[in-house]
């Protein structure tokens, strides 16, 4: 199963971005295709604050459309909304501990360990601070 990262959701949508296009089209084929896709409930959380926050976006993505955005992406049969469930903190705690990690990274290491705890294989991202979890892998699916 392949989840994907804030960055690809916010590119996918926002239509000014110079990967709208590209992102647009590889969200399009996970949502359309028939194998299982995968986003972290906290890329969702951040997609939203990202796309509607003024001083990111000038003008901001009106709250509605950034819920019909999400309400769209939902409607794909093949999605798999990644949560916190038994286990979670161990894998995390254990992510923080082995790569030093505090500070904002502790946000990349929730998302690994999401993406961990649910089997997730590939987490599609143009974040590189994911390198900091070894045996973790991500793809940039806009670059070749």
């Amino acid at each position: 199963m392949i989840a994907v990262d804030t960055n690809l959701l916010v590119y996918a949508h926002r239509e000014d971005s110079e990967w709208h296009m590209a992102a647009a089209a590889r969200i399009a084929a996970l949502a359309e295709g028939q194998g299982p896709w995968a986003i972290p409930w906290p890329c969702l959380h951040e997609f939203l604050a990202i796309v509607t926050h003024p001083r990111i976006f000038n003008p901001p993505t009106p709250l509605g459309a950034a819920h019909e955005q999400v309400d769209a992406w939902m409607e794909s049969p093949a999605l798999v909304l990644l949560a916190e469930s038994e286990g979670y903190w161990a894998r995390l705690r254990k992510l923080l501990q082995s790569g030093k990690i505090s500070g904002p990274k502790v946000h990349d290491a929730r998302i690994a360990a999401l993406c961990e705890q649910h089997g997730v294989r590939e987490l599609w991202s143009a974040d590189r601070d994911f390198s900091l979890f070894p045996g973790f892998a991500v793809t940039n699916p806009l670059v070749r």
